[in-house]
């Protein structure tokens, strides 16, 4: 018959365990912060009152999410480069770019998708998810002359 002390833990492991047990929430602790930082949803729909020949109205959603992290589905049009930093979301897929117009022509199903890093085309049939920071209002790109008037800005496709 076993002796009551050979039942008990070791001093060092019932140390260990207790150690264990209170660094456990350290572990939980660092996924907190980024679960207030997820990326709202927002489809084409969302983004805009109305347009107008008295301009565009941005919906009141699309204007509280202005500057913050969103996520939006749609499909890449064909891009004016093999491998191109930026990129044209569409509502459906087209076959040319919708983009290369001025900002008076602007369609209301396509954003434009400035990427953290270049990347190459995905086929224009396949429907994406792309995560970024919204930027909304009449903008022109320095480099390319391209106006847009919807933006993700340090975006990346979602996988």
């Amino acid at each position: 018959m076993p002796s009551p002390d050979s039942r008990r833990p070791a001093p060092e492991s019932a140390a260990l365990s207790r150690r264990a047990f209170l660094l456990l929430p350290l572990l939980v602790v660092p996924a907190v912060p980024a679960l207030g930082r997820t990326a709202e949803a927002l489809s084409f729909d969302g983004l805009y009152q109305s347009i107008g020949v008295l301009g565009i109205r941005y919906s009141e959603r699309a204007l509280s999410l202005k500057g913050r992290p969103v996520r939006m589905r749609g499909f890449m049009a064909p891009p004016l480069k093999p491998e191109s930093a930026f990129f044209v979301l569409t509502r459906e897929p087209v076959a040319v770019c919708p983009f290369c117009a001025s900002d008076a022509e602007w369609p209301v199903d396509i954003v434009v998708i400035y990427l953290k890093k270049t990347l190459a085309p995905v086929d224009f049939r396949q429907r994406i998810e792309v995560e970024g920071r919204l930027e909304i209002g009449s903008w022109t790109d320095p480099r390319t002359g391209f106006v847009s008037q919807v933006r993700l800005v340090d975006a990346e496709l979602a996988r």
